[in-house]
């Protein structure tokens, strides 16, 4: 990329993404990445690939080390092509902190958590969101549409508002309260639905079938899976490169598990780590839980869960669109998928906070409980260094769980 300098002069200027354009994982198509592009026209959700060739010219592990600690300093491999374009408030970065106590209870001698809900927003949607609306914008788009559970639809409504784009959010009318708060905050057109994330995504289709109005769903657009993937590449650099032996995930869309194992597909192509990748385990409610069901069946894909109902509203998705690719990633990884019981993962929500003083959101304590499974089936060894995702602040579902007295 040339600029100007003041006297006239052609400058060389930092290259800001190596983005180099999308792929399909179903038929192999390619796309040109600078095109508004939602679905591949086999339906497939589509996969932004870079050109690391190009990445390492100036992404290195020595220029990581002054960088700023977000996000963005991984801004090679991220898809937006100028600096400028970036809308932020200033995501990423979170710690991963050891759990000893919480080990101790569950059998594990090294037991660490990714907290997400130290992020703007208050959960790991806004990776999804400061990527995908930085992108979109970037692309032209001044107004988006996306079904919800709650938090990934307060997130874009948010970070919409921080672009000055304009936001239609839907949502089910059972979905936690605080994330309409943050979407009326934000000034989005809100929309409740008696119903499930699938009835959302049916309005939502009838607002995009009226033209104007670009689809922000899950894994509809193909960057909100790029801004989930840097969780991957914090852990592995927080662990001085090296990475865990596995890492548990509630999964509803999938979209962080899917981002996880592409991080470290690409950390790997880039010579940055060796050794097996961590196995991935996708957590579920025994309510909600359709990756289990294919998983147990080893099928390529999950059928739609009829009556879907937890209390761990952001892994309260009968059927994902990229099914195929979380199932992809466990089957690659050798990893597992566990369901919960709602009771079970509240009175873990309730541990984690009194032995560690970490009060995670329902869907990172289902993974607590998964943790506490597979310790028990002997899945997991003593000895294993495992990471928790949490995705979420507690504080976020005051409704849920502990009662004041």
């Amino acid at each position: 990329m040339r600029g100007s300098a003041p006297d006239g002069m052609i400058v060389q200027m930092e290259p800001f993404s190596a983005l180099d354009h999308l792929e399909c994982p179903r038929c192999s198509a390619t796309h040109d990445a600078d095109r508004l592009t939602n679905l591949c026209a086999c339906g497939s959700p589509l996969l932004a690939r870079y050109d690391l060739e190009k990445a390492v010219e100036t992404l290195t592990r020595q220029a990581l080390l002054g960088r700023e600690p977000s996000m963005w300093r991984y801004h090679e491999l991220l898809p937006v092509r100028e600096r400028r374009n970036i809308v932020t408030l200033g995501e990423g970065m979170t710690p991963l902190m050891p759990l000893p106590r919480l080990g101790s209870a569950l059998g594990l001698r090294d037991l660490l958590i990714k907290d997400e809900g130290l992020l703007p927003t208050g959960t790991f949607k806004a990776r999804g969101a400061a990527a995908g609306v930085s992108r979109a914008c970037e692309l032209g788009v001044n107004e988006l549409a996306m079904p919800t559970n709650g938090n990934a639809g307060a997130a874009w409504a948010l970070y919409a508002a921080r672009a000055g784009m304009r936001s239609h959010i839907v949502m089910p009318v059972d979905a936690p309260l605080i994330t309409r708060s943050e979407c009326t905050a934000a000034g989005a057109d809100l929309t409740l639905v008696d119903g499930h994330i699938g009835d959302a995504g049916r309005v939502v289709a009838a607002m995009i079938a009226e033209g104007g109005i670009f689809d922000a769903s899950t894994l509809k657009e193909p960057y909100r899976i790029e801004g989930k993937k840097t969780m991957g590449y914090e852990i592995a650099e927080q662990l001085g490169w090296s990475l865990p032996d596995v890492i548990v995930y509630p999964t509803g869309g999938g979209v962080g598990l899917i981002g996880l194992y592409k991080a470290f597909q690409e950390l790997r192509e880039l010579g940055w780590i060796d050794g097996a990748e961590p196995r991935l385990v996708a957590v579920q409610a025994t309510g909600c839980a359709p990756i289990v069901r294919a998983f147990e069946a080893r099928e390529r894909a999950s059928v739609a869960w009829e009556h879907p109902h937890t209390v761990a509203f952001g892994i309260n998705v009968p059927k994902a669109l990229g099914d195929f690719l979380v199932l992809d990633a466990l089957y690659a990884t050798s990893g597992t998928a566990v369901a919960v019981e709602d009771a079970d993962l509240l009175s873990d929500q309730l541990l984690c906070a009194s032995l560690e003083g970490a009060f995670i959101c329902p869907e990172g304590a289902a993974c607590v409980c998964a943790v506490r499974v597979l310790r028990e089936a002997g899945w997991l060894a003593e000895s294993e260094r495992t990471v928790i995702l949490n995705t979420g602040s507690g504080l976020k579902y005051p409704e849920i769980g502990v009662r004041s007295p």
